[in-house]
């Protein structure tokens, strides 16, 4: 896949959008195994389950919900709602039902929004059995008295909960998270705009022509998957990833990205979003709050503390009128805001992968730069500067700043604080002088 044409990479991602889209996915279930199997066909994910009835820490890993059908007749025998035209028109996860009753005690299983009177509203109810539709409340409002027969063909079986992986590895084994949740059916920006999202930075990640840190790609149903996937991983994570980003809500007519801070801010892409905002970073930040957000907040518990931001563009947004409901749609979620989410998110990660340290090995005296061909061959003072020399002319600075300050105590953050040069240019430098002998890479 090439994400870096922006028309090519536009039509691939509509086109995986829509394939997607469609599936009736819920936290379990075949919906949620054939989204991460056509994710496979971009990316190598591994997918592993957590099976029912396992404890997870204080939860239990719920059955498998599986439905066929789901409709509402009216009293002339019209179909008021069935899920073959929105997956939103019943109640995710809600026991089977075939009964009749009239509208006054329908009303008790109805789901509307008054205040959006056209949007059919997102509704669960995981850990309890219930059952009900959902419709908008101008369709609502005009039900009429009379009979109906509420229809729900569901079963609930053992199962699990299924996570999805892969990996790109880095000079390091420290790690850096990258995250996203699959389990809404019938939403876009609110569903598929993180997937997408972290799909396009894997395929840019993997272009690279060099990593720092090994990058982890995870996808999983929000709050139990991630639950599950910490009760796989949870040694690996503590004691490898050093930052991470839940991905979520990434489309939308919002400009700017909004960070919300890990709940210390002392993680590593903690560090590179206020590196990105000290030197004019085109972004927002929030600090940490467990009571908005998304899976961040499982990463910030005591017995884990390992610093994950959120990152969004639309979730803090008054004006994300599609929150949970049938209004989030492909042309509010705009598939090109998902290429900007990509663009955004990978200068982030680029400033944290750089965020390393190196040793110098010429430790007395500056080294001689000619013989190795990093200093110019001509010394005029007075002459006019083509761009070309001026451009090595910066390097031969950056060169002297690296020289100087790679005593492994500084990491390139600190030399960047200290020279005024981005990470991201340091690093470019500071391979080249590795290549030459003259740094040496530090595994801290």
């Amino acid at each position: 896949m090439n994400f870096d044409n922006v028309e090519d990479s536009e039509k691939k991602i509509s086109e995986i959008f829509d394939r997607l889209f469609p599936l009736f996915r819920s936290i379990t279930g075949k919906g949620t195994l054939d989204s991460y199997r056509i994710l496979q066909e971009y990316m190598p994910l591994e997918i592993s389950r957590v099976t029912s009835g396992t404890k997870v820490f204080d939860w239990t890993v719920p059955q498998e919900w599986h439905c066929e059908e789901a409709y509402l007749l009216g009293p002339g025998g019209e179909t008021v709602v069935d899920m073959k035209d929105s997956n939103l028109h019943v109640v995710n996860y809600a026991a089977p039902i075939d009964v009749k009753l009239g509208l006054n005690d329908l009303q008790d299983h109805i789901y509307s929004i008054p205040e959006k009177p056209d949007a059919i509203p997102y509704v669960t109810s995981y850990y309890k059995k219930h059952w009900g539709f959902c419709m908008s409340d101008r369709q609502r409002q005009s039900l009429r008295e009379g009979e109906y027969r509420a229809v729900i063909k569901s079963e609930f079986l053992d199962g699990g909960i299924d996570i999805a992986q892969t990996k790109l590895a880095g000079r390091l084994n420290k790690k850096i998270l990258i995250s996203s949740y699959l389990c809404h059916p019938s939403l876009a920006n609110n569903e598929l705009s993180g997937p997408l999202t972290l799909l396009g930075l894997y395929h840019r990640i993997r272009k690279w022509p060099s990593r720092n840190y090994t990058f982890l790609f995870s996808i999983q149903p929000e709050t139990i998957g991630t639950l599950c996937m910490l009760h796989l991983h949870l040694d690996e994570i503590k004691n490898s990833v050093v930052g991470g980003m839940i991905l979520n809500m990434l489309g939308g007519d919002t400009d700017r990205l909004t960070y919300k801070y890990s709940l210390f801010k002392d993680g590593l892409i903690d560090k590179a979003v206020t590196h990105a905002v000290k030197n004019g970073g085109v972004l927002n930040t929030v600090d940490f709050n467990p009571n908005h957000g998304a899976d961040e907040r499982h990463y910030a518990t005591p017995g884990v503390r390992v610093p994950v931001c959120n990152v969004s563009r639309d979730f803090y947004s008054p004006e994300y009128i599609g929150y949970h409901n049938s209004l989030d749609t492909k042309d509010y979620m705009q598939v090109r805001q998902i290429l900007n989410s990509i663009d955004d998110i990978e200068h982030i990660l680029k400033i944290a992968d750089s965020c390393v340290t190196y040793e110098n090995l010429e430790s007395v005296g500056e080294p001689q730069l000619g013989p190795r061909g990093l200093y110019p061959t001509l010394n005029f003072v007075y002459g006019k500067i083509e761009d070309d020399e001026q451009s090595a002319a910066e390097e031969l600075r950056r060169i002297k700043w690296l020289l100087t300050l790679s005593d492994g105590r500084h990491d390139l953050f600190d030399i960047s604080t200290i020279s005024g040069y981005a990470p991201v240019k340091l690093q470019e430098t500071a391979l080249k002088l590795e290549s030459h002998g003259l740094i040496k890479f530090l595994e801290i």
